[in-house]
């Protein structure tokens, strides 16, 4: 079960990352969805977890976005590796906890990828230090709402399944 939503999230933050988002922003969109879910993959499942999601998530990426396939997949795997390492050492649980992983994940992201495309292509690839910061934090921002989200449905569906059995019972529906 794990597994499977793993890979449905991880094909719906492709599918918003290559359609919604840069139709929304242009080419550079201001967050990575699909680092979004790598890194939150690792926090929950660990680094092994983390370390399998970016590889796939990464080479899926590379794949749809076009140039040399496998940049985007070792610096996603390496992210939700250290991710998930920094999750099964130190206690992951707060916002400012979270923020702090999805940022520096992001950091690590865009240096590993800025790195071998630099070295790969020495005059035409770079990017600011204002959109590599701007995006990282987008994207902890949006991995705190994520975990958010996540931790909140189980306790949104229990209360709405007692508020119609309640319903129910009285003859109102």
């Amino acid at each position: 079960m794990r597994v499977a939503a793993a890979a449905m999230a991880t094909v719906v933050a492709l599918l918003l990352q290559t359609t919604v988002a840069f139709s929304l922003v242009g080419q550079r969109p201001a967050v990575d969805l699909v680092l979004v879910v790598v890194v939150y993959i690792g926090v929950v499942a660990g680094p092994v977890g983390g370390l399998l999601a970016g590889t796939a998530a990464g080479l899926a990426q590379d794949a749809l976005a076009g140039g040399i396939i496998g940049i985007g997949g070792l610096a996603k795997s390496v992210a939700g590796f250290l991710s998930g390492i920094a999750a099964t050492q130190f206690i992951v649980t707060g916002a400012a906890h979270r923020f702090v992983v999805f940022f520096l994940a992001s950091l690590v992201h865009a240096g590993i990828f800025v790195g071998f495309n630099q070295l790969i292509y020495p005059r035409g690839f770079g990017a600011p230090w204002s959109v590599v910061l701007t995006q990282a934090a987008v994207n902890a921002v949006i991995g705190i709402l994520a975990f958010r989200i996540v931790e909140r449905t189980p306790e949104w569906w229990r209360g709405r399944r007692l508020r119609r059995t309640a319903l129910r019972s009285r003859g109102r529906i």
